[in-house]
């Protein structure tokens, strides 16, 4: 380890305000760092959907090869970019406290579009997202939205849309998130959303126990059944999938779904189970699901992996 870590980030507004919550939290433990701007593909391709891309980890893998290149000592990320496998060679040193897991609405004008049978034009380039609001209001037409926040909060403003969804993490973390938004606490949001991620090389055990302390249990727990539940479905950025896992005093409380691209078909799974219980939560909801007769839910997944 140098004597500064290198802590690795994007450089939107967002990823660097998370690299230096890192850096600051570092700090107030004695431990100095310097922070590496990097672009990923997903910031150096905003036109093109993040489905058609077809790449796991578009926004982490340049940190990935910058961290086993030792270009960096650690990467900061948004969670749920994050692939439910890291690339070999790395691994998992830190999750931070999560913020709102919840996705948001920003309109423009008002919202009576929500409230009554009317057309509206939402833009969300998450599949997720997108199968869930043409659940809720399939006459609704859907756009593709791509960017960093700034970038897409700009879009929104200029284009004839009725709204956009963003995740009410990202705007409020850099004091972006505008009044005219709305909660959608109906929306399952993706797994590990709203939770920072730290990573560093598995051969590097100081950079590891640096960034160990800064580890949220709670979080750590909830984001990891949340990513059993992804991968055991095979889901990746293409395939619709939330999940959201909630301690509550001495009870872990699991919801999960799968939805067609389309919002017409959606598959919803929810347990509680006591702490001292919780097992592999995750793998076992997702194989519960995969059990159903739902043969909708197998195609999906087996076009997906394709």
């Amino acid at each position: 380890m140098t004597n500064k870590l290198r802590i690795g980030t994007r450089d939107s507004q967002l990823a660097v305000w998370q690299a230096t919550h890192v850096q600051q939290l570092l700090h107030a433990r004695g431990i100095a760092s310097e922070l590496v701007y990097i672009k990923s593909e997903g910031d150096l391709n905003t036109i093109t959907p993040l489905y058609e891309m077809g790449v796991e980890g578009i926004f982490t893998k340049a940190l990935d090869i910058a961290l086993l290149s030792n270009t960096i000592d650690l990467a900061v990320h948004s969670m749920k970019d994050v692939p439910v496998i890291l690339a070999r060679g790395l691994k998992q040193a830190a999750v931070l406290e999560r913020a709102s897991h919840i996705d948001i609405l920003v309109y423009k004008e008002d919202a009576s579009f929500m409230d009554v049978d009317q057309p509206a034009t939402i833009a969300s380039c998450s599949v997720r997202r997108v199968a869930q609001w043409l659940h809720r209001f399939p006459r609704h037409q859907m756009v593709s939205l791509r960017g960093n926040v700034n970038t897409r909060l700009k879009k929104l403003e200029e284009h004839h849309w009725n709204g956009a969804i963003f995740a009410a993490a990202g705007l409020e973390r850099i004091n972006l998130r505008p009044a005219n938004s709305i909660d959608l606490d109906w929306m399952l949001p993706a797994p590990a959303q709203g939770a920072i991620m730290i990573v560093c090389r598995e051969n590097d055990q100081d950079t590891f126990q640096c960034a160990q302390p800064l580890n949220h249990s709670e979080t750590a727990i909830c984001t990891r059944i949340e990513r059993e539940f992804l991968k055991t479905l095979h889901g990746g950025c293409s395939t619709p999938v939330s999940a959201l896992a909630v301690i509550e005093r001495d009870e872990l409380n699991f919801k999960g779904n799968i939805a067609s691209h389309d919002g017409s078909r959606i598959q919803e799974i929810e347990e509680r189970r006591p702490l001292d219980l919780i097992g592999s939560v995750g793998h076992d909801m997702a194989v519960k699901l995969l059990n159903m007769e739902q043969p909708w839910i197998r195609k999906l997944l087996k076009k997906n992996s394709l």
